[in-house]
């Protein structure tokens, strides 16, 4: 079978290729995601950088029949699916140290991983996979292993507690597999964090950063999620999203509304319509699915704002001349809520210096009702404006955190236009 590159200029567009392709050729699902996130951390700085990458394939060839004298009539293994990314515009080799999935040198600007084919034939499938659904398969697994890690632990602690003899070296073999496990977590917490999370846009005119804190620490996922990418005539959408429930289901509720609505924005459907229509998509296949969503589009060029919302909390802008800070609230229902859909939309201008704070309601939730909420978050944003926009988040969360009364996920996002 021939190779086949694409051409590729965002991390998501690579990381759907990859899992598409490792899906397709039968590969485990945890091989998977970690050659998505691999890829993902050696061509990251090229893309934010705005320097495109190839992507070469090469899948695995069917089994050959063995030849020679004593080959007893058998077949060879078959080859492997080979992976090649190119920088071609790099300036020099991508760093491979530290991969999840651990790549092959080779000269020039490029990382190389060789898959060994799995036995018998490659899956069928009877459509093309969403990215929603591979991801989906993913956390499943990786939340899969956990459990089993914390039940080796559980079991443990059983074997400690029925036998007195060989306390001392059962004890050392905890304290390892707690280490193993606090390790395990980690790694996943951070792996499963990357691929939710898509890397603040990179444009000029405009700086941005994310700060995502999850009510329990032990938690990888849960119903607040973002998503942020330029379109084609160059203005900066953003999406939030604050789905019901908690876990895995909010989890994929929340996917499901925001690969909705970047599906239908990038066909061209108008920002007053957005709710309304990704609720009529989304009710087709999922009666019970519950969110608010918050829709952004910011021009970097003029600073021309222009807002939908779908029961989200307001937004809040703090002008860079004075530090004056207001809420800007558009009236509307969320997915899956009575009569959804923006009411009207919002308008207005990011001057420059000016701080854009968009966010769920668990920044704002405290022991008083959600309007003192706001006017505490009106103060710490202007106390934090002058920050470093990658610092500016996490100071307005933790200063709002100081007075919490129920821990609830929360996503902070800061957009502030520089100034000249």
């Amino acid at each position: 079978m021939n190779a086949r590159i694409t051409t590729h200029s965002s991390l998501t567009g690579l990381r759907d290729e990859l899992r598409l392709l490792a899906h397709r050729a039968g590969l485990p699902v945890e091989t998977r995601y970690r050659l998505a996130l691999s890829a993902s951390h050696v061509a990251a700085d090229e893309l934010a950088a705005g320097r495109p990458v190839l992507l070469e394939t090469v899948p695995p060839q069917p089994p050959r029949p063995a030849a020679g004298p004593g080959a007893g009539g058998g077949e060879s293994e078959g080859d492997a699916l080979t992976v090649r990314l190119h920088l071609p515009y790099a300036p020099e080799g991508p760093s491979l140290e530290g991969l999840p999935l651990p790549a092959e040198q080779t000269p020039g600007p490029a990382a190389v991983w060789r898959l060994p084919a799995p036995a018998g034939p490659p899956p069928q499938e009877a459509g093309r996979p969403q990215p929603a659904e591979l991801l989906e398969e993913e956390l499943s697994t990786a939340v899969e292993r956990m459990d089993a890690l914390a039940e080796d632990h559980r079991q443990l602690k059983h074997e400690l507690s029925e036998t007195n003899s060989g306390v001392l070296a059962l004890y050392v073999q905890l304290e390892e597999r707690d280490e193993q496990l606090r390790q395990a977590h980690g790694r996943m917490l951070r792996q499963l964090e990357d691929a939710l999370r898509p890397p603040p846009v990179a444009v000029d005119g405009l700086e941005m950063a994310v700060h995502y804190e999850p009510a329990e620490k032990d938690a990888p996922t849960g119903g607040d999620l973002y998503d942020w990418f330029v379109l084609p005539d160059g203005t900066v959408h953003i999406t939030l999203v604050d789905a019901l429930g908690h876990g895995l289901t909010s989890t994929r509720a929340a996917l499901n509304v925001t690969h909705a609505v970047r599906t239908l924005a990038l066909e061209g459907h108008p920002l007053d319509s957005l709710v309304a229509r990704t609720d009529e998509v989304l009710a087709t296949f999922d009666h019970e699915l519950m969110a608010t969503v918050q829709v952004v589009r910011i021009d970097p060029r003029t600073g021309e704002l222009a807002m939908a919302n779908g029961s989200h909390p307001p937004a809040l802008l703090v002008r860079g001349e004075d530090g004056a800070g207001s809420l800007l609230e558009a009236r509307g229902r969320g997915i899956g809520f009575p009569l959804p859909g923006s009411e009207k939309l919002l308008y207005d201008r990011l001057g420059p210096g000016d701080l854009l704070v968009l966010y769920t309601d668990g920044l704002t939730e405290s022991r008083r009702d959600p309007r003192e909420g706001e006017q505490r978050l009106v103060r710490a944003a202007r106390r934090h404006r002058a920050l470093p926009i990658a610092e500016l988040p996490a100071a307005i969360a933790e200063e709002m955190h100081t007075v919490v009364l129920h821990p609830d996920d929360t996503v902070a996002l800061t957009v502030r236009r520089s100034r000249p």
